[in-house]
């Protein structure tokens, strides 16, 4: 008779559960829009740029390059799908009419707006069961985690050069 395996041991090492606790979290933010974004008609990359666009307004399409991480031409066809879907437009600038802009025109769905709220709602019942101080422990993770992240895709973007890696 063979003996089964050990149980896996929890994560003792503190970089590896913080690994492991960036990976999971990432992987449902990504599952939760990609959600949101079929709801839309739209990929979570479609639906996390529209995001952009709603929360800081109109943009250039450079702006929005910058704050996606995508490519110019990646931006080109993802306006495209926007527009085409109705949840955006190209227009003149306010102010400099030479320029074009990418502004939201449509407001979220019911239903997407309803997705939205529940996630809220379970979000708040999350935040309930933690003390401030805590709070403020869970804050500083997930503030230094997100720049990290970001550092890590800019670095990313950097090593591909001018072509970028496909599949």
């Amino acid at each position: 008779m063979s003996t089964p395996p050990p149980a896996a041991a929890p994560d003792t090492d503190a970089a590896a559960a913080g690994a492991r606790l960036g990976t999971e979290l990432s992987d449902a933010v990504v599952m939760f829009h990609e959600a949101l974004g079929a709801l839309m008609g739209l990929s979570a990359a479609d639906h996390k740029a529209l995001g952009v666009i709603r929360r800081d307004g109109p943009m250039s399409a450079r702006e929005l390059a910058d704050r996606t991480g995508l490519t110019a031409g990646a931006v080109t066809g993802l306006v495209d799908r926007l527009e085409r879907a109705g949840y955006a437009r190209r227009a003149r600038h306010e102010t400099d009419r030479r320029q074009l802009v990418i502004e939201a025109t449509a407001p979220a769905s019911p239903q997407v707006q309803k997705a939205l709220v529940e996630m809220q709602v379970a979000m708040a019942g999350v935040t309930e069961q933690f003390s401030v101080d805590e709070l403020t422990v869970v804050a500083r993770w997930v503030s230094l985690t997100t720049a990290t992240m970001r550092e890590q895709a800019a670095q990313v973007r950097t090593s591909q050069g001018p072509e970028r890696a496909r599949p």
